[in-house]
């Protein structure tokens, strides 16, 4: 996931190690810069390609997901392309981060490679740096978009992998027929 050279920050580490130990399953990055939901992976399996159309062996249920968020935010839902955000209208407000611009050692990208957690990265405007005034819109555009995606985490087979005695099998592998993309229990 990250070359030889790169280095990686003690608060990263920390995230990594915190992420590897709780059995997360759900995720969300939030950002400032556009209006968009992007999705796993991030980084473009070509890197010499920029923009270059990037899916992991999960593209629809990524897809159902960015989804999940884009149709419940009253801008990004909206059909106009004018308005911030506007040139991912006909995507419906979502696309594969790799597709929008490639970059190595996102977050994302490390959930899906190395824990059972699935993450989206929404852009929640167009201002990177929005001014304080400008907080209590930008929250009441995302909170049912959040909750929304939030609920997502109840989608899918759920269960316990036991032993013949009904005791708990820690790391597990689960294979789903079709998708070249394992999972583990939990603890």
């Amino acid at each position: 996931f990250f070359s030889p050279e790169f280095q990686v920050a003690p608060e990263t580490k920390a995230v990594m190690k915190w992420l590897r130990s709780i059995p997360f399953v759900l995720s969300a990055s939030l950002h400032g810069g556009e209006l968009v939901v992007t999705y796993p992976y991030d980084y473009s399996r070509h890197p010499m390609e920029e923009k270059m159309f990037s899916p992991t062996p999960d593209e629809k249920m990524f897809k159902m997901l960015a989804k999940a968020y884009a149709d419940a935010h009253p801008v990004i839902s909206d059909r106009s392309e004018l308005r911030c955000g506007g040139n991912f209208v006909k995507r419906g407000g979502i696309i594969n981060g790799a597709e929008w611009y490639s970059f190595t050692g996102g977050m994302a990208d490390f959930n899906y490679l190395h824990t059972n957690c699935f993450e989206i990265t929404v852009e929640v405007g167009c201002e990177k740096f929005p001014l304080e005034e400008e907080l209590f819109t930008i929250w009441h555009e995302n909170r049912d978009a959040l909750l929304n995606y939030m609920e997502m985490v109840h989608r899918g087979i759920k269960g316990i992998v036991s032993d013949k005695f009904g005791n708990p099998i820690k790391n597990a592998r689960i294979s789903v027929r079709g998708i070249q993309h394992d999972v583990t229990t939990g603890n």
